[in-house]
């Protein structure tokens, strides 16, 4: 089953880097209009800005319904109590956020599992050496983002062997 099968999906690309850098792209539609975006990310270290995504999804949320955010990340450096007040009023907009955690980092772990809960989301770890791994949770969120629970549970029930 195709996302554009269950009405299309919109994905906003948001990222942040160095020092206080964070950016929003505009909604795409097409996965080569996202794959451009992504391509034209640039990587330059600095501390986690978590917070920012979060509370640029509250304000998402608050102007259109917001299926799902999905965020991957491997460390976090921020209050853990300010981002779980922010997943749980994502939660209270019934956007839910998928955390996907790419390496052992345990305080991590620990915060990703918190926001995901509270906001009624997902939380995956990840290694980067199997891509698979990331790919077939990714594609079931999508699945619900762009359909419903019923339309996850069916694409679950297809993807079983």
């Amino acid at each position: 089953m195709k996302t554009r099968d269950l009405g299309g999906l919109a994905i906003q690309l948001c990222y942040y880097c160095g020092f206080g850098e964070f950016k929003a792209t505009a909604f795409v539609t097409e996965t080569g209009q996202l794959l451009n975006l992504m391509n034209g990310v640039s990587w330059l270290g600095g501390r986690t800005q978590i917070s920012r995504v979060l509370a640029h999804a509250v304000k998402e949320s608050r102007s259109k319904p917001v299926r799902a955010v999905v965020f991957i990340g491997d460390c976090c450096e921020e209050p853990v109590d300010e981002l779980c007040h922010t997943a749980g009023e994502l939660g209270m907009l019934r956007t839910p956020v998928f955390m996907f955690h790419e390496g052992g980092d345990v305080h991590a772990r620990a915060v990703f599992q918190q926001v995901s809960k509270l906001s009624g989301g997902a939380y995956a770890p990840f290694d980067r050496n199997s891509p698979q791994v990331l790919k077939d949770p990714m594609a079931a969120v999508a699945v619900f983002a762009s359909g419903s629970a019923q339309a996850l549970q069916d694409f679950s029930s297809r993807s079983s062997p």
